[in-house]
């Protein structure tokens, strides 16, 4: 998992595996505006909302006119653009509050980041969909690799996602699958994904070094309640010759514990 990209398709479409799922499609349109408007870095007008997600304009408009109803996007009344509103904080405030990893993972991850300079983030993984980051701590130095709460990646990326795939109890033809999808720097091939998927196996963490974004390493390891699948992910980015120095080993097994620790705390809660 790397901050500061999205490999996420803005157009809406069902998500892959979500078949025995029934689509409304009201709501997903709705969710995909308040994603466009989430990651666009300026407000957007209707015509550009429709656009991008390909919607019909006058149903794009009277979804945004609900939304504003709502109060989950306001709307510049001298510019007619849309940006989403203080409901989406509100809403995202609670879901932090009721969730139990974070709040347990967030001290861990300051810990580190200060004793050794890296970002550390906290992520959630849905399945083989998505991780999202839910706890972060940023480094005072120099670099600081930008991420934010709520950033959505793809479950397989990084090293993060060698962890997924490692401890997700999917079949090879299925992670391949997920795997020809992904976007990196460097992109590792399937041969060698794959065993750097069976080492993390081995290992109880994974690294990706330069491989998703070149000159930057992330090193990861799974949470797992009760020895089940991955429910989330600790993970430790820094620019390679910073995390060499550190050394990689000693910093994957600072992960690993903390990893270990908070899956025994979160099973036993």
């Amino acid at each position: 998992m790397m901050p500061g990209r999205s490999m996420e398709d803005p157009r809406v479409r069902p998500s892959r595996g979500a078949g025995q799922v029934r689509q409304v499609p009201a709501v997903t349109r709705a969710v995909a505006i308040l994603r466009l408007l989430g990651r666009s870095e300026e407000p957007l007008g209707v015509n550009a909302v429709a656009r991008a997600l390909r919607l019909i304009p006058s149903t794009c408009l009277h979804i945004l006119r609900v939304l504003v109803a709502e109060e989950l996007v306001a709307l510049d009344p001298s510019t007619k653009r849309y940006r989403l509103d203080a409901g989406i904080l509100t809403i995202a405030r609670s879901a932090l509050r009721r969730n139990g990893f974070a709040e347990t993972v967030q001290p861990e991850l300051d810990r580190l980041s200060r004793r050794h300079g890296v970002t550390a983030i906290g992520v959630q993984a849905i399945g083989l969909k998505h991780i999202v980051a839910v706890a972060i701590s940023r480094s005072d130095h120099g670099l600081r690799l930008h991420a934010d709460i709520g950033s959505r990646f793809p479950a397989l990326i990084s090293a993060s996602g060698r962890c997924i795939a490692a401890f997700s109890g999917h079949p090879w033809t299925v992670l391949e699958s997920r795997f020809r999808g992904l976007r990196w720097d460097r992109p590792p091939s399937l041969r060698t994904w794959r065993a750097e998927v069976e080492t993390t196996r081995a290992n109880g963490y994974a690294v990706d070094e330069g491989n998703y974004i070149r000159g930057v390493t992330i090193i990861a390891a799974p949470v797992r309640v009760s020895g089940g699948e991955v429910s989330h992910v600790v993970v430790a980015v820094g620019v390679s010759e910073q995390v060499r120095q550190i050394g990689v080993d000693t910093l994957a097994r600072e992960l690993r514990t903390i990893a270990e620790d908070l899956s025994h705390r979160l099973g036993a809660g």
